[in-house]
């Protein structure tokens, strides 16, 4: 399995245009954080986790030509906004593209796009169908199992995924026991890690570390990472063993 991070960062915290902070200003190219989204592929497989308003540009740069299916963690926009693009995948591939979420984040979905779920469409619109999900429930994308699982962000229902000894979580602040279980035996953990400073809503970097702990992965990585967190050698030489920050276009073979 082949995991390509299309962006690592968020627009939590997201500074002015014309900001000249140290990481706004960093020449490493692993400081250019695009909204958080990850590209997963196995076998003849491609999915790809959210739809954030760089979806386009993330898939262009990727060199992505196929799209088999798209998995939603949840409804904010900077995970869903960039979904109408899908269609250049209806176009080439002349299907259907599913998308794998919850009843809540399909219903917002049916809100955002609302054209592309009406009894008569317009020429060209987005092609989706919507397939529901739950936490603790596993379905299947080609030869894979793939198990979704609950977090929260605030009091909101995020899903994580877990395929085989691989899970991915962004936008998490609390995880039941029952997720925990879900979670025993992962190997390479993706996890939020916005900043230092503590947050409502999102693991900080000690929370993710503990976290991480806790899973007990060989190797996690952090993504969801604001300019706050600071740049991308500053964080690196502060993490214990196993623990890594994640960058735009990073790829794990896993």
């Amino acid at each position: 399995m082949k995991v390509t991070f299309l962006g690592t960062g968020t627009s939590q915290g997201v500074p002015v245009i014309a900001c000249s902070c140290h990481v706004c200003t960093s020449t490493d190219s692993r400081d250019k954080r695009l909204r958080t989204s990850v590209l997963i592929e196995f076998d003849d497989t491609v999915l790809v986790v959210d739809t954030g308003p760089d979806f386009r540009y993330q898939m262009l740069r990727a060199g992505v030509k196929h799209l088999d299916a798209v998995l939603m963690t949840h409804s904010h926009k900077d995970h869903i906004a960039g979904l109408d693009d899908v269609r250049a995948f209806n176009y080439v591939q002349k299907e259907v593209i599913p998308i794998y979420g919850t009843p809540e984040t399909h219903d917002a979905l049916k809100r955002e796009f609302y054209y592309a779920f009406t009894l008569f469409k317009y020429p060209g619109v987005p092609q989706l169908e919507l397939r529901e999900i739950e936490p603790g429930v596993s379905f299947v994308i080609g030869n894979q199992e793939i198990m979704p699982f609950e977090v929260l962000h605030y009091r909101m229902q995020v899903m994580g995924f877990r395929i085989g000894t691989f899970a991915y979580i962004t936008d998490a602040k609390t995880v039941s026991a029952e997720t925990m279980a879900l979670l025993e035996g992962v190997e390479v953990l993706v996890v939020n890690a916005l900043q230092h400073e503590p947050h409502i809503s999102h693991f900080t970097r000690d929370e993710a570390i503990a976290f991480a702990g806790e899973v007990k992965a060989k190797r996690t990585y952090l993504t969801h990472i604001s300019h706050r967190f600071g740049t991308h050698t500053e964080i690196e030489e502060s993490l214990p063993e196993g623990i890594y920050v994640a960058y735009d276009q990073l790829v794990l073979d896993l």
